[in-house]
């Protein structure tokens, strides 16, 4: 028994069960998504497959992440200690448990209608495929937007069978802001990605990544206020997006020594923004 729960825990750790910010910072755009499309009134029943959906796929990724990874996890000082790096998880479990996780999401995607089911192919093949994009391109950021912002027409496509213009313009914003928090994320590991070659947006923007995580911040706010006047928002939603901003101001602040501790709160401090817009959202759709 004890050597059940020891493993089965690092199965957890594989999942990254402890530190669940990757899949908050999933599930808020999906949640845009869903009260957009049911136009404040989603289905309840599509809500929840979606949120068990983006704890079993982010789980899924950490996976197949750390599987990726699995040789460079032990040259990076924030990885070496993950399950497959120390040798208490083995590639082939990693492998199995992601075919796994997939199994349990088609569960839950066959339970919508046809057009999801289509876009949840590619769901599982940007998954399947992010980890490895970073050795190949100093954009893993933008490919991960996409992973992550997969769920938008996903959920649109669940909860009103359209993909309306709307969708797009989240999806775009959806982008912008993986791309910054995620740039944040990789400046913890700047020095050590330079070290074992492994590239990232934070390599790419160089001196200039303050700027241009502040650019992408802004476009995020303005395309979010650009879906709010497509769906006729109201001021409520407007007030929503005008507190989120605040957050971004200050994780400018908090990276502005590039002190990838400081940096790693920045990135975490994401989970605010995407859920300050959610609140005002909702609330805005009330009567």
């Amino acid at each position: 028994m004890p050597d059940f729960q020891n493993k089965l825990k690092q199965y957890l750790l594989l999942m990254r069960a402890d530190r669940p910010i990757g899949s908050f910072l999933l599930l808020w755009p999906t949640l845009w998504a869903l009260w957009l499309a049911g136009e404040g009134q989603p289905s309840a029943s599509i809500v929840l497959i979606f949120i068990a959906g983006v704890f079993v796929m982010r789980s899924a990724g950490c996976v197949i992440n750390d599987f990726a990874d699995r040789h460079i996890d032990p040259e990076v000082a924030r990885t070496r200690n993950r399950p497959i790096a120390t040798g208490l998880v083995r590639p082939r479990e990693a492998l199995l448990l992601f075919l796994v996780l997939c199994g349990i999401a088609l569960l839950l995607v066959l339970q919508l209608n046809t057009l999801t089911i289509k876009l949840s192919v590619l769901a599982v093949i940007l998954a399947a495929s992010y980890p490895f994009v970073k050795r190949f391109t100093n954009l893993p950021q933008v490919y991960l937007g996409i992973t992550f912002g997969w769920s938008i027409p996903m959920a649109f496509a669940a909860q009103s069978g359209q993909l309306p213009a709307a969708v797009w313009i989240l999806f775009t914003a959806n982008i912008c802001w993986t791309v910054a928090y995620d740039t944040m994320y990789a400046m913890v590991d700047r020095e050590d990605d330079l070290k074992v070659g492994v590239m990232s947006t934070a390599i790419l923007f160089g001196n200039n990544d303050r700027f241009i995580i502040g650019l992408l911040q802004l476009i995020t706010i303005v395309l979010l206020a650009w879906v709010g006047v497509i769906s006729e928002r109201g001021s409520i939603y407007y007030f929503g997006l005008l507190l989120a901003s605040t957050f971004f101001y200050y994780q400018q602040w908090l990276i502005v020594q590039r002190d990838p501790t400081r940096c790693l709160q920045a990135f975490l401090n994401n989970n605010w923004f995407g859920a300050v817009v959610f609140v005002g959202l909702a609330l805005d759709y009330l009567p």
